[in-house]
């Protein structure tokens, strides 16, 4: 399997547009409620904004892990060797971290500084995630 991604002209290349396409939905709808957690939109409840976006992040993150690990099973050596994969493996880890401490607190049910600061974290970890996984095609 992992050799045809590697043989078909077009395989790998979808596996991107799949991966980027995963990424705008998570990055898009994370965003979407750090805006509301800041404020705007004030007429829109969080925590609906929150369960509704949430299905969203959660369906793009499948799409970007999936074929993240079709991508990584073509060539696991030459990227664990990258620095910038590594880099972007590690940002990933605290993003999750990060993700848990949010929800593990009911930072929705705050919406205080550490609640807003850890919004601003993850929006930040997520810009340098995607900045890492560009970086790699040229290290």
């Amino acid at each position: 399997m992992f050799a045809a991604l590697k043989s078909h002209a077009w395989a790998y290349p979808a596996l991107e547009i799949v991966h980027i396409l995963g990424i705008a939905l998570l990055l898009g709808n994370l965003v979407l409620l750090e805006l509301r957690v800041f404020g705007k939109g004030a007429a829109l409840p969080v925590k609906e904004l929150a369960r509704l976006g949430l299905s969203v992040v959660l369906v793009g993150f499948c799409m970007a892990a999936a074929s993240g690990l079709l991508m990584f099973a073509t060539q696991p050596a030459e990227l664990l060797a990258n620095r910038a994969f590594t880099l972007k493996i590690l940002l990933l880890t605290c993003a999750a971290c990060n993700a848990a401490w949010f929800h593990g607190r009911g930072s929705l049910d705050r919406l205080d500084v550490t609640a807003k600061a850890q919004m601003v974290v993850s929006t930040v970890l997520w810009v340098a995630i995607v900045s890492c996984g560009r970086w790699i095609a040229y290290r």
